[in-house]
C-alpha cells in the first residue's frame, strides 16, 4: 500500500499562483489531481504518466495548470496559475500502483486532499 501526502495548499488571492505537491511513500505509475468543490462532485483535473512525457488536462485546466512529476522523489506537482475563484475546492492526488498503465479516472491510490481557496 503506497500512501500519498498531498501539501502547498492555502487561502489566496484570485490571479496568483500557486503549487501543489504530493509524495508518494513508494513507486508509482500514473500520478494526477483531482478536485471537489463545496457541493460538488469530485472532478478530474490533470495526470501525468510515469515518464512524466504524456499529460493530460480537464478543460478548466488547460493554460492555467502544468501538473509534472519527480522520480526521484516519488512527488508530483501541480503548478496552478491565474487562480479564479471558482478553482477553490479540496484537491486530490491519486496515483496508480508501479507497473500498471491504466486509462480512465480510476486509480489505485488517493491522499487526504489540500484545501485550495482563492478569494476573489
Amino acid at each position: 500500500q503506497v500512501r500519498l501526502v498531498e501539501s502547498g495548499g492555502g487561502l489566496v488571492q484570485a490571479g496568483v499562483s500557486l503549487r501543489l505537491s504530493c509524495t508518494a511513500s513508494g513507486r508509482t505509475s500514473r500520478m494526477g489531481w483531482f478536485r471537489q468543490a463545496p457541493g460538488k462532485e469530485r472532478e478530474f483535473v490533470a495526470t501525468i504518466n510515469w515518464s512524466g512525457g504524456g499529460t493530460y488536462y480537464a478543460d478548466s485546466a488547460k493554460g492555467r495548470f502544468t501538473i509534472s512529476r519527480d522520480n526521484a522523489k516519488n512527488t508530483v506537482f501541480l503548478q496552478m496559475n491565474s487562480l479564479k475563484s471558482e478553482d477553490t475546492a479540496v484537491y486530490y492526488c491519486a496515483a496508480d500502483r508501479y507497473g500498471i498503465i491504466r486509462r480512465g479516472y480510476e486509480y489505485d491510490y488517493w491522499g487526504q486532499g489540500t484545501q485550495v481557496t482563492v478569494s476573489s
